[in-house]
């Protein structure tokens, strides 16, 4: 009778989504069976699971927490658990294990990796830095979250998508190199007076949005509000009724008196709010991203069972990227 429960209330919570041809009811009772078997082994290892917002849908139902990156990779450190299953992006666990260096931080698929964080590596950007240097003595190197330990390590200070503008303006220089993303350092430069120095590298999966995408909807929808996420390219941002980071975009939606909502970020956002504001509409304007669907609920399960693959990271490139992380909650403090 439980096991029915179960799965009709997994069933009815998934069928918000309305992709009928991919929650089958048999489908639905396999997904049901194994998260339960997930939350046994979490009792078994004393783990517990992290979920970034741009996971599929049957990730959330096993997940201790839900959020972007850095906000998971900080609960991480409040947890009493020893062994952290990441759902998400290869450099995203990185940042749990600077965080949590005495716990087991476990990835379920090592392919799960990050266009945009792929785009920049440390020798390159040392290289780059210290060119610049020789033209701009104060230059300062901001390195959004979305980037390797191996960069955060080589970097003065961290940012996220959120707070990436109030790091710069708190940062004693007036010239900055910002990497990885040209977009988000876009975004940056019309907040503040000082030189902003972008490299390139994108999201491809924010990079691919364009403006016909957001003006056939909001044609469609006279009255959704538009929300992207700082990642996109300009030319979409000025459409947007907020430029908001994943985490911003959930609190809007839930706060704001508006009842039609297009998420112009990954869809696994828009998934995310259809389930828990089920009487407002969502509707995407958006990619999958290829790499955070490589995490399954059947690849949690067997990292849990294999306890696989397990995120090392040599002592002084951990503590150096710490370091990083550190300052930005210094300068937001």
């Amino acid at each position: 009778m439980e096991e029915n429960t179960a799965v009709t209330a997994l069933g009815e919570k998934l069928a918000r989504l309305n992709m009928p041809s991919v929650y089958t009811e048999p489908e639905v009772s396999h997904l049901a069976q194994t998260i339960e078997r997930i939350h046994a082994l979490k009792r078994e290892r004393n783990a517990v699971v992290l979920a970034h917002n741009y996971q599929r849908p049957e990730i959330f139902e096993v997940a201790d927490f839900v959020g972007d990156s850095l906000e998971l990779a900080r609960k991480g450190t409040t947890v009493a658990a020893e062994v952290i299953v990441f759902c998400g992006v290869h450099f995203m666990a990185e940042s749990a294990k600077i965080l949590s260096p005495e716990k087991r931080v476990i990835l379920p698929d090592l392919r799960a990796g990050c266009s945009l964080a792929d785009s920049v590596d440390a020798e390159r950007l040392v290289e780059r830095r210290d060119a610049l240097r020789k033209i701009y003595p104060d230059l300062q190197v901001v390195a959004y979250v979305n980037t390797t330990a191996a960069v955060k390590a080589v970097v003065d200070v961290c940012c996220t998508s959120a707070n990436a503008a109030q790091i710069v303006e708190r940062i004693p220089a007036q010239n900055i190199l910002f990497v990885p993303d040209q977009h988000l350092a876009d975004y940056v430069r019309t907040t503040t007076t000082k030189n902003i120095i972008s490299w390139d590298g994108n999201c491809y999966v924010h990079h691919q949005i364009t403006p016909e995408n957001i003006r056939a909807a909001k044609e469609s929808l006279p009255e959704v509000k538009v929300i992207v996420h700082p990642e996109c390219r300009k030319d979409v941002l000025e459409l947007a009724d907020a430029v908001l980071s994943t985490s911003g975009m959930v609190r809007y939606a839930k706060e704001s008196e508006a009842q039609e909502f297009l998420i112009v970020t990954e869809c696994g956002l828009s998934d995310r709010l259809l389930i828990e504001v089920p009487e407002k509409k969502f509707y995407k304007a958006c990619k999958l991203c290829q790499f955070m669907k490589m995490i399954t609920l059947e690849g949690t399960l067997r990292s849990l069972e294999t306890m696989q693959y397990e995120i090392e990271l040599e002592e002084d490139v951990r503590a150096a990227a710490e370091r990083s992380l550190r300052r930005m909650f210094e300068l937001t403090a």
